[in-house]
């Protein structure tokens, strides 16, 4: 049997910006992204603080250290400018497996997203 667990996971991270023209995607600064163990164009969950709102789409990187954290194309019309939000990605594991295994989860500073 296999089951989807939590593989990587950025707790409460400000939006820096919403781009409704862009094709889609979530970027992300690539220091958040290499620290939580997320790689390009793997499918996150975005979970809105604010509004409650969650949804599903990719992750791009951002310039690392910038503290980006941009939601593109129809996932804009989701969030503000300074919204908090949670980015989960998951993994699916064998049952065994998965009752041993660690994610990587950070919790970078929620004024500037940085990892101090």
């Amino acid at each position: 049997m296999q089951i989807q667990v939590v593989k990587s996971k950025i707790h409460r991270v400000k939006v820096t910006g919403a781009d409704l023209n862009y094709i889609g995607s979530i970027t992300i600064d690539e220091a958040l992204m290499e620290a939580s163990n997320l790689i390009e164009g793997e499918k996150v969950s975005i979970v809105n603080i604010n509004n409650g709102e969650r949804l599903e789409t990719y992750a791009i990187k951002g310039e690392k250290n910038s503290g980006e954290i941009t939601l593109n194309g129809p996932a804009a019309r989701k969030v503000q400018k300074d919204d908090i939000i949670i980015i989960i990605s998951y993994a699916t594991l064998d049952f065994e497996e998965a009752k041993t295994f660690k994610p990587w989860i950070i919790f970078p500073n929620e004024k500037d997203n940085s990892l101090t």
